[in-house]
């Protein structure tokens, strides 16, 4: 459990490092049939700051604890990146198509945490 928690704050380092907005962590873990244990969603304001966030996620867990995504998915038109990290599950949004598909609501047994923006 202490690697996925690490996994989580690095995870969490890397979307502040490039400003992402509005972080949620979604606990799923009590919830019986899901992909994984734990969503970790954020948005940015453009399809370049979600790649940037997307980017730096990468880089952070790969330099600070080793790890490395199973998949990648939405880099094409960066307006909805998924990064599958087994356990846990990165989000990165455009505000538009965040509340559009509205995770948050759609896993509403989830424990949510609300991490504070970085100003």
């Amino acid at each position: 459990m202490n690697e996925t928690k690490d996994l989580i704050e690095k995870l969490v380092e890397g979307i502040q490092e490039k400003k992402g907005k509005n972080i949620v962590i979604a606990d799923l873990s009590d919830i019986e049939d899901t992909i994984c244990n734990y969503f970790i969603i954020c948005n940015g304001n453009s399809p370049s700051q979600v790649m940037a966030i997307t980017e730096s996620i990468k880089d952070h867990l790969r330099e600070e604890i080793g790890i490395k995504p199973y998949a990648i998915d939405g880099t094409k038109n960066a307006q909805w990146v998924a990064m599958d990290y087994n356990d846990v599950v990165a989000h990165i949004f455009l505000p538009e198509q965040r509340d559009f598909y509205n995770l948050e609501h759609l896993w509403a047994d989830a424990k949510l945490t609300r991490i504070p923006d970085l100003d």
